[in-house]
C-alpha cells in the first residue's frame, strides 16, 4: 500500500471529516467519500477528496481500506459490504447497536482475511497506556477496582446541528448514552484483563431533552479476576467531567481527561504528570497509524476476531433488555 492507494471514507460528519484531514496530513492523496447526501463539507477542502453518492461507482474502485463514520445502526451492514469488496475496515464505535449479524461478520472475516478494527481510540491515550503497562508489569500489585465518570451536555456537542436529530439521540440510529459513550466500557474491559462474571446496570431518561434514548447509564461490572468496575455515563453535565480512578494493592492512579493530568499515589508518595497542550486529535492519528501499520504487518484474522468478540460484549452490556447477566 502506498499513499496514492485509494481510500474510502463512508460518512462525512464531524468524525468523518476528522479522519479525512488526518489522512491528508499523513500524505494520502487518493481519498474518496461515499455520502448518502452530498452536503457541503464543513472542515475539509473539497478539492482534496472525491465525493460519491452512488454505491455502484464505489464497487468499481479497488479501495485498500474503508473508514466507516455513519450512524451506529449502519456500521455492521457497511462493514460487511466493504469486506465483500475486499477492503480492510476501520469502523467507528460501536461496531453495531445489536448482535444480529455478528455471526455473518465473523464468517466474512475468516473468508477474507481482512482486518476489521473498531475505533476505540482511548486505548491510545498516553495516561491509559501507563496504567495498562502498570497492570501488565504488576508495578503496584493487583488491580482491585476501576471507577470512571464521563458526563457532558448533549445539546452542546455540535452547536451547528439540532441535537435531537443526531444519531446519539435516536434509538432507531443506535443512539443512547451507553453505546455512544461506550469508550469507557471498552476501557474497563481492556484494562481489567479478564472475562466478565456479573453485571448490574441501570438506565434512566431525561424527558426535558426530548429524546427517546437513555441519558444516564450506570454499570457495575465484576470480572473473573475479581476486579470491580463502576462506569457512569451521562448526557446532562453542562460542565463536562471525565475522570478515571484505578485502585491497586499498593497505589491509586487518578486521571482527569480534560485537565490531561495523571496522579499516582504510591503508598503516600505522590507523582503528578500533565500532558502539556494535550491534543485529542493525536489519539485518532495514533489509532489510524496503528490500523495502517497492522494491515501491512501480516496476520490479521486473530485481531479481527478479538475485536468482534469484544464488541459483542459491549453491545450486550448496552442492551436495554438485560438488567443483569453472567458471561459464558
Amino acid at each position: 500500500m502506498n499513499k496514492q492507494s485509494p481510500i474510502l471514507i463512508i460518512g462525512a460528519g464531524s468524525i468523518g471529516e476528522r479522519h479525512i484531514n488526518n489522512l491528508i496530513q499523513l500524505g494520502y492523496t487518493n481519498i474518496h467519500v461515499f455520502r448518502q447526501r452530498n452536503l457541503p463539507l464543513r472542515n475539509v477542502d473539497s478539492a482534496c477528496v472525491q465525493i460519491h453518492t452512488d454505491w455502484e461507482v464505489v464497487k468499481n474502485i479497488e479501495f485498500v481500506f474503508a473508514i466507516i463514520c455513519t450512524p451506529s445502526s449502519q456500521h455492521l451492514a457497511q462493514t460487511i459490504s466493504c469486506l465483500d469488496l475486499n477492503m480492510h475496515v476501520l469502523v467507528e464505535k460501536p461496531l453495531s447497536h445489536n448482535t444480529n449479524q455478528l455471526e455473518l461478520l465473523t464468517e466474512k472475516v475468516k473468508l477474507s482475511g481482512k482486518l476489521v478494527y473498531v475505533a476505540y481510540m482511548m486505548r491510545f491515550h498516553p495516561h491509559l497506556i501507563v496504567v495498562k503497562n502498570s497492570i501488565t508489569s504488576n508495578a503496584y500489585g493487583k488491580l482491585l477496582s476501576i471507577q470512571t465518570h464521563w458526563g457532558s451536555y448533549l445539546p452542546d456537542w455540535h452547536p451547528y446541528e439540532d441535537y435531537t436529530t443526531s444519531y446519539a439521540a435516536q434509538k432507531a440510529l443506535g443512539g443512547g448514552v451507553a453505546l455512544t459513550l461506550s469508550h469507557d466500557i471498552d476501557v474497563v474491559n481492556w484494562l481489567s484483563g479478564d472475562a466478565i462474571k456479573t453485571v448490574h446496570k441501570h438506565f434512566s431518561y431525561a424527558p426535558h431533552l426530548g429524546i427517546d434514548v437513555e441519558s444516564v447509564a450506570d454499570f457495575q461490572i465484576v470480572y473473573e479476576n475479581d476486579v470491580v468496575a463502576n462506569v457512569h455515563l451521562n448526557y446532562l453535565e453542562k460542565t463536562p467531567k471525565r475522570v478515571y480512578q484505578f485502585l491497586f494493592d499498593k497505589a491509586k492512579i487518578t486521571i482527569d481527561y480534560f485537565a490531561a493530568t495523571m496522579e499516582i499515589d504510591n503508598m503516600g508518595i505522590i507523582t503528578k504528570n500533565e500532558i502539556s497542550d494535550f491534543d485529542r486529535n493525536n489519539l485518532f492519528k495514533d489509532e489510524l497509524a496503528f490500523f495502517i501499520n497492522t494491515i501491512q504487518s501480516g496476520e490479521l484474522t486473530t485481531l479481527s476476531m478479538s475485536q468482534i468478540a469484544e464488541s459483542h460484549t459491549i453491545i450486550n452490556l448496552c442492551n436495554h433488555e438485560l438488567k443483569h447477566f453472567r458471561s459464558g
